[in-house]
């Protein structure tokens, strides 16, 4: 199931990749259905915070009427940057399935781990490597065409 709903996320980097933003997707997903997803819209909508993450976070609280995102799981494409990872927290995710790793910037732990490091009032579960192979191939296509 976790694949299944990964390629979700992957479907949704995809659109991404075809509007020249990073491919980046997220599904936020409960009781094993779709609540929201969200991809990359940074370059086209010239905002910071429009991340993959942020924008499938935000959708999913307007549909289920509230903040807290009880019950509910994200699968994202691209492990969170800090800012999103802060999100994930508030929100009150339970779990976070992680395909690619960042190295450069990852705060489920590349760079720092918000999930695990720290002791916030919320946690959650992270668990990765979910499609890593496809996950990594779509972010190497995307900066390989940039150069």
């Amino acid at each position: 199931m976790n694949e299944f709903f990964m390629k979700k996320a992957l479907e949704e980097a995809q659109k991404a990749f075809e509007l020249d933003e990073v491919p980046v997707g997220a599904v936020v997903v409960r009781y094993g259905e779709i609540i929201s997803t969200g991809f990359n819209l940074r370059e086209s909508q010239k905002d910071a915070l429009a991340h993959a993450e942020l924008i499938a976070i935000r959708e999913a609280c307007k549909k289920l009427g509230g903040w807290r995102l009880i019950d509910c799981e994200l699968y994202v494409t691209l492990e969170p940057c800090a800012m999103c990872a802060g999100a994930i927290l508030q929100a009150r995710i339970d779990k976070v399935y992680l395909g690619a790793m960042d190295p450069k910037g990852g705060a489920a732990g590349s760079v720092l781990n918000l999930f695990k490091d720290y002791h916030f009032n919320h946690s959650c579960q992270v668990e990765y490597g979910i499609l890593q192979e496809e996950c990594s191939q779509i972010l190497k296509d995307f900066f390989k065409r940039k150069r």
